[in-house]
């Protein structure tokens, strides 16, 4: 387990698990949400994202979350693990919803200066909208994504529970080496 993905839906905690593991595994973790929205919310140009994924996968060993199929050709073919946080919609949606009021609350800087806005919090762009449109979506497709990687290592956690209890396991192995 050394370039490992973290994948899940929107809002599943992708992130907070991959910098967790990053550290407890002492690897390098990269966000790709970080390398896709520019200040403002301007998406980056595809060669741009490209050769940031590119960059950071081409390392020995690393943790990376997201989803984005633009350059899924470059980072799964290179991974060796992908952690799959497959979890109930309403549970998921707890967690987003306590999430996006929190950051709006205390203005909360995500990537390159933007924050999440009360305006566009049930806008058609917003994080609440996008979790509906891609939430049974996205679970359908990272099924058919790892079917097509046999060489994963897949580590599928069902709840954030589930989830805590595989990271202890990973934490009390790295304390025997």
């Amino acid at each position: 387990m050394q370039r490992i993905l973290i994948i899940g839906t929107t809002g599943s905690g992708k992130t907070t698990l991959a910098r967790e593991l990053g550290c407890l595994l002492d690897l390098p973790h990269a966000e790709q949400d970080a390398w896709n929205h520019l200040p403002g919310w301007q998406e980056a140009p595809l060669d741009e994202f490209r050769t940031q994924v590119d960059r950071f996968t081409a390392q020995d060993a690393w943790v990376m979350d997201g989803n984005y199929t633009k350059a899924q050709d470059i980072s799964w073919p290179r991974a060796d693990t992908a952690v799959w946080l497959d979890y109930a919609a309403p549970v998921v949606f707890r967690q987003l919803l306590t999430r996006t009021l929190t950051r709006m609350w205390t203005r909360e800087e995500l990537w390159n200066g933007n924050r999440e806005r009360w305006q566009t919090l049930f806008s058609r762009d917003g994080i609440l909208v996008w979790f509906f449109k891609t939430h049974w979506k996205n679970r359908t497709r990272n099924r058919q994504k790892l079917a097509r990687h046999p060489h994963l290592d897949v580590v599928r956690l069902r709840s954030p529970a589930e989830m805590r209890r595989w990271l202890q396991r990973v934490e009390r192995r790295q304390s025997i080496h």
